[in-house]
Parts: C-alpha cells; sequence; structure tokens
C-alpha cells in the first residue's frame, strides 16, 4: 500500500468516526478543527502526487482536489443539516467526478478524447439531475407531511365538535341541575 492509499483510508475513518460526533452537535471547534485535517489529508494528498509525472501527476491533483471538496461539502452538512446542504454535497461529487473523468480523458486524443469528455458531462448532468429530484421530492414528502398531519387535525376538531353538539342536544331533555351537570360533563369530555 503506498501512502496516498494509507491516507485516504485515514481520512475516511477520521470522517466516519466524526460524523457520528457530528450528529449528537458538533461545536464551532470540532468543526475548525476538521476543516483543518481535511486541509492536512489535501496536502499531503497533494504532495505525494508529485512524485507523479504527466496526466497521472494532474489525475492525482485532481482526484486529491476532489476528495477535499467532497470532505468540505459533507462536513458543512453535517455541522449544519439541512436539505440544502445534503443536495449541495451530491452536486459537489457530481463536479469532482467530473473534473477527475475529464483529467483521465486528456490521455486519449481526437474523437476518442471527445466522447469521453461528452461522457463524462453527461454523467454529471445525470447526477446532478438526480440531486435536484431527490431534493424536490424530499421537500415535497415535507410539505405533505405537514399539511396531512394539518387535515389530521383540523378532522379531529370537527368530529369533537359535532360529538359536543350532540352531547349537549342530549342534554336539553333534562332540565334545571340535571340539565348544568350534563353540559359540564359535555364540556369536559370534549375538551370545550
Amino acid at each position: 500500500m503506498n501512502k496516498f492509499d494509507i491516507n485516504t483510508i485515514a481520512l475516511a475513518l477520521t470522517l466516519m468516526f466524526s460524523t457520528g460526533a457530528m450528529a449528537e452537535g458538533m461545536t464551532k471547534e470540532e468543526f475548525k478543527s476538521s476543516k483543518e485535517k481535511i486541509s492536512e489529508q489535501y496536502k499531503a494528498s497533494k504532495a505525494t502526487c508529485k512524485s507523479l509525472s504527466g496526466n497521472a501527476g494532474d489525475v492525482c491533483e485532481v482526484e486529491a482536489k476532489g476528495k477535499e471538496h467532497i470532505a468540505i461539502a459533507e462536513l458543512d452538512a453535517n455541522y449544519k443539516p439541512s436539505l440544502k446542504a445534503r443536495h449541495e454535497v451530491q452536486v459537489v461529487k457530481a463536479e469532482a467526478n467530473y473534473a477527475l473523468a475529464k483529467e483521465r480523458c486528456d490521455d486519449r486524443a481526437g474523437n476518442i478524447k471527445d466522447v469521453c469528455v461528452k461522457e463524462a458531462k453527461a454523467i454529471e448532468v445525470a447526477a446532478k439531475a438526480d440531486a435536484k429530484a431527490q431534493m424536490k421530492s424530499s421537500e415535497a414528502n415535507m410539505t405533505a407531511n405537514e399539511k396531512s398531519t394539518d387535515a389530521r387535525k383540523d378532522a379531529k376538531a370537527d368530529k369533537s365538535d359535532a360529538q359536543y353538539a350532540v352531547a349537549k342536544e342530549k342534554c336539553d331533555s333534562y332540565s334545571g341541575n340535571a340539565k348544568d351537570r350534563c353540559i359540564d360533563q359535555a364540556k369536559v369530555n370534549f375538551n370545550k
């Protein structure tokens, strides 16, 4: 295993364990510390790339930069979770994968290279479209759940009002104290 693979594994393990801590609530200091670790990992990966020549070195650097961008996006999403943040992680992954695939296409020439670049772009566009669809779907589900909850509350209130009206009407068959007790009991039963 070369140094680059070990560093990549170390970063993955760090992010994996820090994600659990982030879910419990990440302090600003922990966020900054994690961001610094990501930056250090990027610098180490980039230094490893210097030993490679030609397009292999370029591919290595683009891959390192992509991993840094993804790690930062995931860190941001864990620090301040939201649908938009999760969407941004997917977009950053699509862009990083595109940049890497495009750089790998540089080893080719002519029409083969053009096809390679177009395929990479098509994959990026598809990934971004899927991310957007997933975000819109999640937003729609949240809105639908809220509306459904509101509708159930309204239905429950309407049923309670109708049952209270029936109980009050039944109390009309009584008179005096019996009627008053009946109405008081109906109010208690239906929270009126």
